[in-house]
């Protein structure tokens, strides 16, 4: 039995990991590629493998960077189930959707004002793409096992990242892997953390933070950014996630407005997608999914949240008539709602820009970060005026002690560790840290390396 990498190695983005049997291909993850432009033309590229062989799909969880190619796997001849949580068949229809809807208007935009090196510019995929993969997706509860093709039987558990979030165990008469997909944090305020892992042979496991620690809560540093921004009487812009990120700032904003750090202002929520992703945690809460921690079903009751759901309800928060917060999609600021907040209210001194989360290499996100003067934005540079502040604490993935201690767990040792979903570094630290403090066969694999993962 053997394990290919095709993505997510030594880049944080496009897990995509196949794992080949006598009889069957089973594909875990089906990501994209995100941030640097050379990392996302390479979702143009034909894929090392014939869509139309696999016996199955599993998705750890809905966020793009493992679900985004799925479209192109069945436009490509995919006719295998794709198989996943019920809140990650949720969260997937909503995010590819949205997806597509994106870049289709991206490409339209790019066409009409000319700014495209193609003369006729094209979306990645389309809403026909992702429709056709929607049809394919078959739920599986926590802990079922599915059989997938002659030989191969998966099992999900709870990963504690995102709604539905969960590691992937493979197991097969010849030898066993785990994938563990994205890790939660151990204090996530909606979600139980992640289940401990089984023995298995192989596992493959997340470096987004392997060479990082959280810190223990951003709410002060939070709270400090948004007294200064309406005291000088201007505009936060939060980039957030749509699925989990927004939930998190959510408590985290109700928490700060009823201890009063933070003063009553409007708080808008302008992300159709986020609103979506909100009425399904909603009711996730409330229905006491297995994934999620007693006792939290009103927390996402903020009062004062204004939703922006029509464009021209968007338009209006470029200029704001009155301080305020503007949570936004997208997280790392690559497109959506959020491109256009920033376009207008980055070149103005009083207003701020709250990063809360990972910010990939090649993305708006990271180089503001990272002390951009000026960003390019719909064929334009647009200067950076506004404070721009990164608060820690608000991720949802976890920091390298937290992926070592559930590594720890695991009652024997696998014969060898697989260090993905990483820049280098920090996959490099994390294989470091596995190998001297473990004493585990640690290795950080090279994209398209296939390796054997039998007994």
């Amino acid at each position: 039995m053997t394990l290919s990498f095709y993505g997510a190695t030594r880049t944080v983005t496009g897990s995509r990991f196949l794992v080949r049997s006598p009889s069957t291909q089973l594909l875990v993850d089906a990501g994209l590629f995100q941030g640097l432009r050379a990392l996302r033309r390479r979702n143009w590229d034909p894929v090392p493998f014939q869509p139309a062989d696999l016996d199955a799909v599993v998705v750890s969880h809905a966020h793009l960077d493992h679900t985004g190619y799925l479209p192109l796997l069945a436009r490509n001849g995919l006719s295998a189930p794709v198989l996943a949580t019920t809140d990650t068949a949720v969260l997937a229809e909503l995010v590819l959707r949205d997806s597509a809807k994106l870049q289709e208007e991206d490409a339209s935009y790019a066409a009409g004002k000319g700014f495209s090196k193609h003369d006729r510019p094209k979306p990645l995929y389309d809403t026909r793409d992702v429709e056709r993969v929607l049809e394919k997706v078959v739920v599986i509860d926590f802990d079922e096992e599915c059989q997938v093709g002659a030989d191969l039987v998966v099992r999900l558990r709870p990963a504690g990242h995102i709604l539905g979030s969960a590691t992937v165990h493979v197991d097969s008469p010849r030898g066993s892997a785990l994938f563990s997909g994205d890790l939660g944090r151990t204090h996530h305020p909606l979600l139980r953390p992640p289940a401990p892992p089984p023995s298995v042979d192989t596992l493959v496991i997340e470096s987004t933070y392997g060479d990082r620690h959280h810190s223990s809560s951003g709410d002060e540093r939070l709270a400090d950014v948004i007294r200064r921004t309406i005291g000088r009487g201007g505009t936060v812009v939060i980039p957030a996630f749509a699925v989990d990120r927004t939930e998190v700032l959510m408590v985290a904003l109700g928490t700060l407005i009823a201890s009063g750090r933070v003063p009553q202002v409007p708080i808008y929520l302008d992300s159709p997608m986020a609103l979506k992703a909100l009425d399904i945690y909603r009711r996730a809460l409330m229905a006491g999914r297995r994934d999620i921690r007693e006792g939290v079903s009103t927390l996402l009751d903020l009062a004062g949240l204004r939703e922006a759901r029509t464009a021209d309800e968007s338009k209006a928060l470029n200029e704001p008539r009155s301080p305020c917060i503007i949570i936004s999609a997208s997280g790392m600021a690559t497109g959506g709602r959020v491109v256009h907040h920033l376009k207008y209210l980055l070149p103005q001194e009083r207003n701020s820009v709250v990063l809360v989360g990972y910010q990939a290499v090649g993305t708006r996100g990271r180089d503001l970060a990272e002390g951009a003067t000026s960003l390019k934005m719909h064929g334009r540079y647009v200067p950076v005026r506004a404070e721009v502040v990164q608060v820690d604490g608000y991720s949802v993935h976890a920091d390298a002690d937290e992926l070592l201690g559930w590594a720890s767990a695991m009652p024997e040792p696998p014969t060898t560790t697989y260090v993905v979903h990483g820049e280098l570094d920090a996959s490099q630290t994390l294989a470091r840290r596995i190998r001297a403090e473990l004493g585990w066969n640690a290795v950080v694999p090279r994209d398209g390396e296939t390796v054997r993962i039998d007994r």
